[in-house]
């Protein structure tokens, strides 16, 4: 059983001031409205509704804590942040969110890798590479979920995982030609609907909050 199976509602807050005090290490879950980022989620960590969509995209703006327990103790933390993108958001808000996440991404020592999801039929979008760039100076790692991959045919999600990995080279040259090895920026097919790629995004996840030397050993807050 995957330790994400132990999720737990912990905290939402508003303001990186108010983020929890605490050295455990933290993952964040990013992506555009209807992405399909809160499926993602829940589909990983193996419940209905740990993570909420919105019947209205874009209303959430909070970042949304979920503790991952073995029996009564905290051992790390899945990080919801807010859905960007939606055009009906006004101006004020957008300032926020933006402010919030380039905050969060680029100050946060807990945080220790990014999960992207991205529809798969889009590919990475203008607001996804923004995204990225907050992140990539960093020197932390970043997951790209290409979600809806049950959308595409077999030469379809060819395609879209090379465009993707092709767009990725500008910021990390061991990315030859859209098909090397990096370590830092990695992509794959995702599905919630059809179970498509769990296995391999859950060994990410688990590698990033678990495993001794993928990070800082010790971090402070």
């Amino acid at each position: 059983m995957s330790k994400l199976f132990q999720a737990r509602f912990a905290t939402t807050v508003n303001d990186t001031h108010c983020l929890p005090p605490t050295p455990l290490r933290e993952v964040a879950f990013a992506g555009r409205s209807n992405a399909g980022k809160s499926s993602a989620i829940n589909v990983l960590c193996n419940q209905k509704r740990l993570a909420f969509a919105s019947k209205t995209p874009g209303r959430t703006q909070h970042i949304n804590y979920f503790g991952l327990f073995a029996k009564d103790d905290l051992l790390a933390y899945l990080v919801d942040l807010p859905g960007y993108g939606y055009a009906a958001v006004n101006r004020e808000t957008k300032y926020h969110w933006n402010a919030l996440l380039s905050d969060y991404l680029q100050e946060r020592e807990q945080l220790v890798g990014m999960v992207l999801i991205v529809d798969s039929r889009r590919g990475i979008t203008d607001l996804d590479e923004q995204m990225i760039q907050w992140f990539v100076p960093t020197g932390k790692p970043i997951h790209i979920l290409l979600s809806k991959c049950d959308k595409l045919n077999k030469s379809e999600c060819k395609h879209a995982i090379e465009a993707v990995r092709k767009q990725l080279q500008q910021y990390d040259p061991a990315l030859p030609g859209g098909t090397g090895d990096s370590k830092q920026l990695t992509a794959q097919l995702f599905s919630s609907t059809k179970r498509i790629g769990l296995e391999e995004a859950d060994n990410i996840v688990i590698k990033w909050l678990f495993e001794a030397g993928t990070q800082k050993d010790e971090i402070t807050s």
